[in-house]
C-alpha cells in the first residue's frame, strides 16, 4: 500500500492571510457603520451594522479555527485537525441566524413606527465604501478558495458575498426613503436582508455537516478520480473508492487492479504514477492506494 500526503505551504499562507484580511475589513466596517447608524437611525443601516459585527465574530472564530486546522497531524490526531473548520462553520451559522432573528424583531417594530432617515447621504457614502471593500475581499477569498479548498474561507466568502447584496438593498432603502419619502422601505428591505441571512446560515450548516459526517465528494469528483485511475494503461479496474474532506484536505482511498503477473516493484511504480496524477488533479490531498491482482475474489 502506498501513501503520500502533499503539503501546500503557499495554500496555508493564503488561508491565514485571508482570515486576517476578513477580520481587518469587518472591523473597519463596524466602525464606520456604527457612526452612520448613530447619524441616520436607519433600521436597514442597523441591519448592516449587526451583520458586520457578526462578521467580526465569525471571522475571528475562523481565524482561530484555521490556525488550529493547519496544525500538522500528531500522534493523537493522525488525520490532522481539519475538522476545526466545519466546526467554525457551524458557529458562524449560529451567529448569522441570531442576527437574522434580531433584525426581524427590529424591522417589525419599525413597520408600525416608521422614522424619517436623517443624514442619509452619510449612510449612502458608508454603504458605497462597504461595497467596494467587500467586493475586493470576496475576489481575494475566491482566489484563496481555488488554491486551498478551505471550507472556513468558503463559509466566510458566502456571507461576505451576501453582504454585497445586503449593501445594495440598504442603498436602495436609503434612496427610497430620502428621495421618495417611502419610509416603509427601510424596514421592508431590512426584513429581506434577514431572510437572505437565514438562507446563508442554512447553506453553511449543510456544508459543515457534510464534512463532519464524512460525506463522499460530489459525484463529478468521484467520476474524475475513477477516470484518472483508469487512464493509466496498466490499471485494469478499480474498486472500493472512498472519499471525504476534512478542512481543505481531501482524502482519497481506492484499490486498483493490475496484471497478476507483474512484479511487486512494477505494481508499486504504477500505484505511484496514479497517485501523482490524483495529486495534480486534487491539490492538498492525501491519497492511499492498495494494489490488487486482477481477478482476485473480493472479500465482502
Amino acid at each position: 500500500m502506498a501513501q503520500v500526503m502533499t503539503t501546500n505551504q503557499t495554500g496555508d499562507g493564503l488561508v491565514r492571510a485571508a482570515s486576517y484580511a476578513s477580520v481587518a475589513i469587518a472591523t473597519f466596517l463596524v466602525v464606520i457603520k456604527l457612526m452612520a447608524y448613530l447619524m441616520t437611525h436607519s433600521v436597514a443601516m442597523l441591519a448592516s451594522l449587526i451583520d458586520s459585527l457578526l462578521d467580526v465574530a465569525a471571522s475571528c472564530v475562523n481565524m482561530v479555527a484555521i490556525r488550529h486546522a493547519l496544525v500538522p497531524a500528531d500522534k493523537e490526531h493522525r488525520f490532522g485537525h481539519g475538522k476545526a473548520e466545519p466546526l467554525a462553520g457551524l458557529a458562524q451559522s449560529a451567529f448569522i441566524a441570531g442576527s437574522a432573528l434580531f433584525l426581524i424583531v427590529e424591522s417589525g417594530d419599525r413597520l408600525f413606527n416608521p422614522r424619517i432617515i436623517e443624514h442619509g447621504t452619510v449612510g449612502l457614502a458608508v454603504m458605497v465604501i462597504s461595497m467596494v471593500l467587500t467586493i475586493a475581499l470576496v475576489i481575494y477569498q475566491r482566489y484563496v478558495i481555488k488554491k486551498s479548498r478551505s471550507i472556513a474561507i468558503r463559509a466566510d466568502s458566502l456571507h461576505y458575498l451576501g453582504d454585497i447584496l445586503v449593501n445594495l438593498a440598504i442603498i436602495a432603502a436609503l434612496s427610497l426613503s430620502m428621495y421618495l419619502d417611502w419610509y416603509i422601505a427601510d424596514p421592508l428591505f431590512a426584513l429581506g436582508v434577514a431572510g437572505y441571512v437565514l438562507y446563508n446560515a442554512w447553506e453553511i450548516v449543510k456544508v459543515s455537516l457534510d464534512q463532519l459526517m464524512d460525506r463522499e465528494l460530489p459525484d463529478e469528483d468521484r467520476t474524475r478520480i475513477t477516470g484518472i485511475a483508469m487512464a493509466h494503461p496498466d490499471v485494469r479496474n478499480l474498486h472500493e473508492l472512498r472519499t471525504r474532506s476534512s478542512g481543505y484536505t481531501t482524502f482519497i482511498q481506492l484499490h486498483i487492479e493490475m496484471d497478476p503477473e507483474i512484479t511487486l516493484v512494477r505494481a508499486h511504480a504504477i500505484s505511484d504514477e496514479v497517485e501523482a496524477e490524483l495529486h495534480r488533479a486534487f491539490p492538498n490531498s492525501e491519497v492511499i492506494i492498495h494494489e490488487d491482482p486482477l481477478g482476485l475474489e473480493k472479500v465482502t
